[in-house]
């Protein structure tokens, strides 16, 4: 299935489709997912299917679809009351995205680029962007903020 939301695509592959084969690293789109939840969790507490629909605005079968794709992978559960949490795996993933975004736009915040356009290119880029590129970047911050 292709799906095209907000300007990011997504492919969700029926469950037939991973019989014998190995999963693949998780993409932009189910770390986006999980960034949502997190962000959902700090904001309100809690992170339920429908806040995460409206939060991304993307249908509740699309959501539903996205959640059982993250569930298999055990990057997050159900609670009792229907809640998504984040398993540990998740929460270190989440929380790995979201560090990065935040030193991919101070570094272009740094660079000049005005927040706005800052805010627009750390969503673009920074799901493609390597570790050593975001280490590079963070260490140039932190040579910036000693000076």
């Amino acid at each position: 299935f292709l799906l095209i939301n907000n300007n990011y695509c997504y492919i969700l592959y029926p469950e037939k489709f991973w019989k014998g084969r190995k999963r693949m690293k998780i993409q932009q789109s189910g770390e986006k997912y999980l960034e949502t939840i997190l962000i959902l969790e700090k904001r309100n507490g809690i992170a339920r299917p429908v806040d995460v629909a409206r939060e991304l605005g993307f249908s509740k079968a699309s959501v539903s679809r996205a959640v059982a794709i993250l569930k298999e992978e055990k990057l997050i559960e159900k609670g009792s009351i229907n809640q998504l949490l984040l398993t540990k795996l998740g929460r270190k993933t989440a929380e790995k995205s979201l560090e990065k975004q935040r030193i991919l736009k101070n570094f272009l915040i740094m660079n000049g680029i005005d927040i706005k356009t800052a805010d627009t290119d750390t969503q673009k880029l920074s799901y493609f962007l390597s570790a050593k590129t975001i280490n590079s970047m963070k260490s140039e911050l932190k040579t910036a903020a000693m000076q």
